[in-house]
């Protein structure tokens, strides 16, 4: 192989890192998840690092509307059958922009917000507190159970439009790992990343 094609090769692959380094920015981390029992129920704290593509931001902007969706569940295994599932919560937080005032409104089961920064609204949206998703009734302190948390970028609320593009194309496909845990009712539950 000449000096140049190895050059060649060099430069390509130092081109690739620095794209697949700078697309793994972009998304949703799960940096903290907490739950706090809270007379007979359980309240979950999170909060998420989300990163928006240029292209995502660029909507927003323009008037497209985003919901993310937050979702918790909790399981027990069971080695004779699928595993059970004690409880399923799922929070949808509404992003979008108001060009007369020119700032983006965060909403969340009746929580409204205003930001000026798409780096406020997103700090907003990625902040869950008290976040009713267990009540004790629903799990048996005898044994135990995991527990699950992720946020998503829901596509299905996407106008129409936008919903086909998003099938064809990764940066509007924006989700976190599912961040999984054992919970015990006995014990304190504290997930720092």
């Amino acid at each position: 192989m000449s000096q140049g094609t190895k050059q060649f090769i060099l430069y390509c692959l130092l081109a690739l890192s620095l794209f697949s380094s700078a697309a793994s920015a972009e998304g949703i981390k799960i940096q903290s998840a907490e739950l706090e029992r809270v007379d007979s129920d359980w309240l979950l704290n999170a909060t998420f690092k989300i990163d928006l593509t240029p292209g995502l931001e660029d909507a927003v902007q323009k008037g497209v509307v985003l919901f993310f969706q937050a979702e918790f569940d909790l399981t027990r295994s069971r080695w004779y059958w699928f595993d059970e599932k004690a409880t399923l919560a799922q929070r949808q937080t509404r992003l979008s922009y108001q060009p007369l005032t020119q700032q983006y409104r965060i909403a969340s089961e009746g929580f409204s917000f205003s930001a000026k920064t798409i780096f406020e609204a997103l700090q907003a949206v990625g902040s869950i507190g008290g976040w009713r998703v267990i009540d004790n009734n629903q799990i048996d302190p005898s044994k135990s159970y995991t527990a699950a948390l992720r946020m998503t970028l829901d596509l299905s609320k996407l106008p129409k439009p936008f919903q086909v593009n998003a099938l064809n194309n990764r940066d509007w496909n924006v989700s976190s790992d599912w961040l999984r845990f054992p919970f015990s009712s006995n014990g304190p539950n504290l997930i720092k990343k």
